[in-house]
This record gives structure tokens, sequence and C-alpha cells, in this order.
């Protein structure tokens, strides 16, 4: 079986103009597909390698390094884990997630830094309530964001990952919560609801929301209070999961969400210059696999329905983890704990250049012909400028 096109092969074509009239996307997102286009092509330059064992040439392209590509998240997500495991403790984990009702999604598009930021707020300030007052203790929260569903349509949710147990409020002492249950998620759902709807009204009172096409009718005041009651008796979820089994499970699981975006590669089935297929679950389905096949222009604006906005942080701590004096609390909390504080893994490297090749000067990596890891690193290739896109690929 030949395999499937990869993101990158799908937007070197929209970029080569075959569905570009029919797009009406922004700079920024423009911006961001062609840096994605030519992640791993010569278009960026690379790196050229020696085998003296086969005596062959291998050229590696540099990548993108953008947080929507998903051939550059990997290794992202894999060094973001590494940071992560000192602050990890001895307790229970509890894995709970807050979805905003669709009635909502029009709104959002349109206002997307000031809403998103808000569905953080709401949710970690609804925990961090509900640890003061049912548990006394400041809890530990790590919030993500996922804008997608499965067929990649809106569906705006925060993962938040909840320690279970905090500082007492005074800071003498830990307090454990059961193994088994942190917050009633009713009680949740009102207060979380409550927040967000009483937020959206604040922004809309200051006059930070904007209101485009369709949206004009919510300038005024009567149209704007009937979305929020219509939002109000909407399906507001906060859901539960069972809680994780113990701290190298959380890992796990954030290795396998944090640095997600919106379609792997792994997903998609195939492709030519109309039309892409990919698969996806349908969790009203009891989970089963489909397939479904979207016109490339639809494709492509579904996709740029989850690019961020420049410089929003779509991972976010709280509580006992928020990053202001971070490391005091930890400490403070493993000595409760009785728990030995881990040594530090010394002065971080410098970060890798915007446009970084996967394989490192120096490193001891595998001939891709006969495997053995000698490559010597011959020189740097400057990135080829002007050159005609590369076709989309049939895998059909």
């Amino acid at each position: 079986m030949n395999p499937g096109p990869t993101l990158g092969q799908i937007l070197r074509g929209v970029i080569e103009g075959r569905c570009a009239p029919s797009l009406r996307l922004s700079p920024e997102h423009w911006k961001v597909l062609r840096a994605l286009a030519a992640c791993r092509t010569p278009a960026l330059g690379g790196r050229l390698f020696y085998c003296p064992s086969c005596q062959r040439e291998h050229f590696v392209s540099h990548s993108c390094r953008n947080r929507h590509c998903p051939q550059c998240q990997g290794h992202r997500a894999i060094d973001w884990l590494e940071q992560q495991q000192a602050t990890l403790l001895p307790i229970p984990y509890f894995h709970l997630v807050f979805t905003l009702p669709h009635v909502l999604n029009a709104l959002i598009r349109q206002n997307r830094r000031a809403l998103l930021a808000l569905l953080f707020a709401a949710a970690s300030q609804t925990l961090l309530e509900f640890g003061r007052q049912r548990v006394k203790a400041q809890i530990g929260i790590t919030a993500v964001l996922h804008t997608w569903s499965q067929t990649l349509l809106d569906h705006y949710h925060v993962h938040c990952i909840v320690s279970g147990g905090g500082l007492a409020l005074n800071g003498q002492h830990w307090v454990d919560t059961k193994d088994y249950y942190l917050f009633p998620v009713r009680a949740l759902n009102r207060m979380f609801r409550g927040k967000f709807l009483a937020g959206v009204k604040t922004l809309y009172d200051e006059g930070q929301l904007q209101f485009h096409g369709q949206l004009q009718p919510l300038t005024r005041a009567s149209e704007f209070a009937a979305l929020l009651r219509s939002a109000a008796q909407d399906n507001w979820v906060v859901y539960a999961k069972r809680p994780f089994a113990g701290p190298q499970q959380v890992l796990k699981y954030l290795s396998n969400y944090t640095h997600r975006v919106a379609i792997s590669n792994r997903r998609l089935l195939c492709a030519d210059n109309q039309r892409v297929t990919f698969s996806y679950k349908d969790y009203a389905d009891q989970e089963r696999r489909k397939t479904m096949t979207l016109e490339l222009p639809e494709f492509v604006r579904r996709f740029c329905l989850h690019l961020l906005p420049e410089r929003f942080v779509k991972i976010r701590h709280y509580g006992l983890l928020g990053n202001r004096q971070r490391t005091q609390r930890l400490a403070r909390a493993r000595a409760l704990l009785g728990v030995v504080t881990p040594t530090s893994p010394g002065t971080p490297a410098e970060p890798a250049p915007k446009n970084a090749s996967a394989l490192e000067p120096n490193a001891r990596v595998c001939c891709p012909f006969c495997r053995q890891p000698i490559l010597i690193l011959l020189r740097e290739v400057p990135p080829v400028r002007h050159t005609r896109a590369l076709p989309v690929l049939d895998s059909s």
C-alpha cells in the first residue's frame, strides 16, 4: 500500500494556486500555510551529510518548527515532557475537560484571542476556587487547549490535569484528596458556565469584541443578550475522566496531547488536486473509525480554523504549578510529602534556530542507506528560493 500524502504535500498544491482563488484567508494564515508547505524541503535549506561506510551522501532538509506542523511537534513534545518531569509529585492526578457550547463558535472565530484566553481563565478559576473551598488547599493545574473535532470543525475545549491535593492555604501542610474522586462535575459545570458568560458580557460592555458579516446584529445589546441566554441553556460539558494510575501515566497522556495539531499525517489517506480524504473516529458511533472526503478548499478552510493567534500560549499552568514561584512551591510540597527534590538537569541548551534540521551537526545519527551511525556533516545547504512547489501526490 502506498503511504498517504502529508499535510505539507497538500499545502504545496494550495500555495501553487490550485485552490487559492476560492480561499479567503488572513495574511497570518497564509504565513503559516507557507511555513508548513516548505517544511523539510529544499525551500528551507538543510545539511549535507556523508557516510564513510557506504560512501554515500545524505541531505537533511531543515524543518519549519511551526507549532501547527505535524512533522515538527513530535520532537518539541519530547523536549517539553523532559522539562515537566521535575514538576510531578507522587500523588493522584485527575483529568477534566471543559467544553464550550457550539452556539458560541461563530463568536469565538471572530474573537479568538480574547475568548480562548477567557476559556482558560474560566476553567482554571473554577478549579482553583473548588480547591480553596472544598480542599482548603492550592491545587496544581496544567491546561491544554484543543479547538477541533475529529472532522476538523470547531470544538473548543481545554484538557486539565489536576493534582489530587495541594498545599494548605497557610502553607504549613499538604492536603490529600481521595484517589478516585476530586470535585462534583455538575457543580463545576455551573460555576464554569457562569464565569465564562460573565466574562463574555464584560468584554462586550468594554467594547473588546468584534462583529463582522453575519454577526453584525450582535452589536445591538438585545441581540447579544439573546445569544447569551441561548448559550446558557445549551450543552455545557465538564467531563471527568478516570483518574490517572500515577505520575508516569500523566506523562504518557501529556505526550499524546500537549503538542497535537488539528490533523496528523497518519490520518491523511489520499489527496489530489480537488479533494482530500482522511480518517476520523466517530465518538457518536461507538468510536468507529470512518473516512471523510472534503473538497480541497473546504479542507484548508477547516484546518485554518485551528491556527492559533500569534504568540497565543496553548499550554498553561495554574495554582501550585503557576509559573511565578513554582520552584519554591514545589520544593515546599516535596518537603511536606517527604520526597527528595530531583537534581537540576543543568544549564539548558541554547534554543535551536528557527529553521533547524532534524539532525544535529555532531549527533551520532544513522545513515539511511547502511544504517551505520557514522554520518559526517559536510556543509550547510542554503535555501532554494523561487522554486516551483512540489505537486500534490495522488496516493489513492
